[in-house]
């Protein structure tokens, strides 16, 4: 007996009841005026430093034709601005206006929340089989991207504690830094998790092949008016050298941007020298240095800064 065909009503079964529990038959996507199409439009480019057409088109799978009437309609609101590419007259590079990066956050954050409350009807061990069974689905459906592509989300539940364990593991770890360390990572993500303004602040992780392996922060300097603070970058060993500190460090930049300020600094300390090479190539520079004997011998700490 052919198990094609039952296989077949498996998968049409499988789609309806996924773009109907996730509204993606909605004309107005998670309430606004967009397209799911247009929606993913967004997204793709809040998550490149530019882009082209021809590039969307690849990476969304859409025809040409149809892309150019979305990009239409998404400038016409305001949201994806159009440029000379400085290398080929003949390229246009798009990329996300201010007001299109909030709207893009805003809708992030709106489908986060929605897909925190069906997780949320689930028992944590059905959950946990969800998120197997999807996964399991990705490797089989895009088996040369799985493990490869790095993604870069916004913080979810259980994120927080992940991010204090694996700073305090792995520094202690590579550097010696014990309990002293720990306690200023667990101050940081406190603060972050008791009180922060999503417009302004924000947490993200890094995954690769759907396994976290990096994070970062970008909160407001409690004394510098237009001033971010990037906090807690932090690559796993083995996703080194894969891009991961990069993305992080851009999607602070970004953000930070789209939010108004004018400027980011960070704290860093002149033996990571990974992460000082990240902060360089980014257009951080280097504005101060001083001891410090908080957590670790003969440590010099460096302050560097983003103008933005």
């Amino acid at each position: 007996m052919d198990p094609l065909p039952g296989a077949v009503a498996e998968i049409r079964g499988f789609n309806r009841a996924y773009t109907r529990k996730f509204g993606l038959l909605d004309e107005q996507h998670l309430g606004s005026e967009l397209s799911l199409g247009e929606v993913r439009v967004l997204y793709e480019l809040a998550h490149r430093e530019r882009s082209t057409a021809a590039v969307l088109a690849r990476t969304l799978e859409l025809d040409p034709g149809h892309l150019s009437r979305m990009l239409g309609g998404l400038r016409r609101r305001g949201l994806v601005r159009r440029s000379r590419s400085p290398n080929d007259r003949r390229a246009s590079i798009l990329s996300l206006t201010p007001v299109g990066r909030r709207e893009f956050q805003r809708l992030d954050r709106k489908a986060n929340a929605h897909v925190s409350g069906l997780l949320r009807d689930l028992s944590p061990r059905h959950r946990s089989e969800l998120v197997r069974a999807l996964s399991g689905v990705r490797r089989l459906l895009e088996p040369d991207v799985e493990g490869r592509a790095v993604v870069v989300r916004n913080h979810r539940v259980g994120d927080l504690g992940w991010v204090l364990e694996r700073h305090g593991a792995v520094y202690a770890e590579e550097w010696g830094w014990g309990a002293p360390f720990e306690a200023v990572v667990a101050q940081v993500v406190a603060d972050f998790g008791k009180a922060h303004d999503p417009r302004r602040e924000a947490c993200w992780i890094a995954e690769l092949g759907g396994e976290r392996v990096g994070s970062v922060m970008l909160v407001a300097h409690p004394e510098r008016p237009g001033v971010a603070r990037l906090r807690l970058l932090l690559v796993e060993p083995e996703a080194r050298g894969l891009g991961v500190g990069k993305a992080l460090v851009d999607v602070c930049t970004r953000f930070a941007r789209g939010a108004g300020y004018r400027k980011v600094t960070l704290w860093t300390q002149s033996v990571l020298t990974a992460a000082r090479s990240i902060y360089a190539r980014a257009g951080y520079v280097k504005v101060s240095e001083g001891p410090n004997t908080g957590f670790g011998e003969g440590l010099v700490a460096e302050t560097w800064e983003l103008d933005l």
